[in-house]
């Protein structure tokens, strides 16, 4: 099974699934942040974390089908 390092500075390896689960969350954060921002600034950080986060959870769901793991 692969494991996915979450962040450079964060050394701990999670499985998969907690990889999915984590991002997310990081996800559904970043959703409610950008929802919640007035400041221009702080809306485009919000629209580049949504951005990251999607790319990383459609990277790891498509993990999951190429290794056909449940």
């Amino acid at each position: 099974m692969k494991h996915f390092i979450r962040a450079p500075r964060e050394q701990e390896e999670f499985s998969i699934t907690e990889a999915i689960r984590q991002t997310k969350a990081d996800l559904d954060c970043a959703y409610i942040n950008f929802d919640h921002a007035l400041d221009p600034d702080l809306i485009d950080c919000y629209i580049y974390q949504l951005k990251s986060a999607q790319m990383r959870y459609r990277f790891l769901l498509n993990c999951v089908k190429k290794d056909g793991m449940p």
